[in-house]
């Protein structure tokens, strides 16, 4: 992917996740959980994605996170109509 579509792809990515962990699930380890930076790699395959979470639940939201991957990367797909939706890759986000 050229530079130009990976950014545009990794804001896209970053936006939609925000939506879909703030407002659609209900898991209450995700309260409180924003996406702060994706990063989406130049063949498309994978997608890094930053978090911030409260110091105490950080396990907890990463655990969360893994759990609905499938579900996030099934939404990813229909909502973006990206050919090859990334595997998602989650960190707390240090700053």
């Amino acid at each position: 992917m050229e530079q130009h579509r990976t950014l545009r792809v990794s804001e896209a990515v970053r936006e939609e996740l925000g939506e879909i962990i703030g407002y659609e699930l209900g898991d209450p380890r995700l309260a409180g959980t924003e996406v702060t930076h994706a990063e989406v790699s130049p063949d498309g395959r994978h997608a890094h994605v930053k978090v911030s979470a409260s110091e105490q639940g950080e396990r907890a939201t990463l655990a969360a996170l893994d759990h609905a991957q499938n579900y996030l990367r099934r939404e990813l797909a229909s909502r973006l109509g990206l050919r090859r939706v990334p595997e998602l890759h989650f960190a707390i986000d240090a700053h």
